[in-house]
């Protein structure tokens, strides 16, 4: 019995120095900046960006959005836009003018960790930034119909948003190039060069956390591809937390089956970070016949700067609208 004691606590002795070298050396390193990713906004006019506002959540921290009110008389709707990975709302710059012109309210919000909205890179717990869109929802009174539209990880959130239990929240979803998961068909590896994952540390901070010891939640455990200038400004790194919300539930197939409003999806023929053609098939495995869009000679960002896909984000969401029984 001594000696099968004293083996248990050499067992476990070994396994808190693994877990702890994992946790202290196994963070990420930072991937060389992807110009594709870091260039295209180079040509954007920010010169007419909306000031930033704000709401209050539930914890009292203001987190940031920008309001584009539609042009001329009657609104068609509203959309809330959600931006990608490392960004913030005025990524979504372009985006939301257009939906503005043809007569919908645009919001480009700054997701808690991003922008304005918080500590860049953390959020306090999983589950925290449903509860944010939640609370956003009841503070800003949006015009009907509204529509949650997410941009790669954004979209991947998005798509979290559309399979939870609030998802009536808005009457439709729309996916850009939206992130499923690295373990979904769609996903290339490190999507493209875009993100490097802390393996080790990630695995070890899991561990911990599933038995609810989250005392390295705050822990990096993804960097992005940043330039150093865009590391300045935009968010290069997540905290385990952030990186287990900002993204579709773990069990994404299970996810999307739980979805029950409208959802369509766009995505770029020339996607470097996912495979476009792979998105009506996971969808399809998972019961839903998903209308997928995509549009030929557009890559990963250009799906929120090209005309040609912003007028088929609109167009997509017209059409949910038009669906919809009145």
């Amino acid at each position: 019995m001594k000696r099968f004691l004293i083996g248990i606590l050499v067992t476990v002795a070994v396994l808190v120095v693994i877990v702890g070298f994992a946790i202290a050396f196994g963070g990420p390193g930072a991937p060389p900046p992807m110009s594709s990713i870091n260039d295209p906004f180079k040509g954007v006019d920010f010169s007419d960006l909306p000031k930033v506002t704000s709401f209050t959540a539930r914890d009292g921290i203001k987190l940031a959005f920008r309001f584009y009110p539609a042009a001329g008389g009657a609104v068609k709707g509203s959309v809330a836009l959600v931006h990608g990975s490392s960004a913030s709302g005025s990524s979504v710059h372009v985006m939301a003018k257009g939906f503005a012109a043809m007569g919908y309210d645009a919001y480009a919000l700054d997701i808690r960790g991003h922008g304005d909205s918080g500590t860049k890179g953390r959020i306090a717990y999983v589950g925290q930034l449903e509860d944010d869109m939640e609370d956003f929802v009841h503070a800003g009174k949006l015009a009907r119909p509204s529509t949650l539209v997410g941009f790669s990880s954004g979209g991947g959130f998005v798509l979290r948003f559309a399979g939870d239990p609030r998802q009536e929240l808005f009457a439709n979803y729309l996916l850009l190039s939206p992130f499923l998961s690295q373990d979904a068909p769609t996903s290339r590896p490190d999507s493209g060069g875009w993100v490097r994952v802390g393996v080790p540390r990630l695995i070890a901070v899991s561990i911990l956390d599933g038995f609810g010891v989250r005392l390295f939640n705050d822990l990096p455990v993804m960097r992005f591809a940043l330039t150093q200038e865009n590391a300045k400004f935009l968010t290069p790194a997540y905290s385990f937390a952030l990186a287990q919300n900002f993204r579709p539930k773990q069990d994404y197939q299970a996810n999307i089956k739980a979805i029950r409003q409208p959802l369509r999806i766009l995505v770029g023929q020339n996607d470097e970070a996912f495979f476009p053609d792979r998105f009506a098939s996971v969808f399809q495995a998972a019961g839903k016949n998903v209308p997928v869009t995509i549009l030929p000679g557009v890559d990963h960002i250009a799906l929120t700067l090209d005309p040609t896909a912003v007028h088929a984000a609109v167009q997509a969401v017209e059409d949910m609208d038009s669906e919809r029984p009145k």
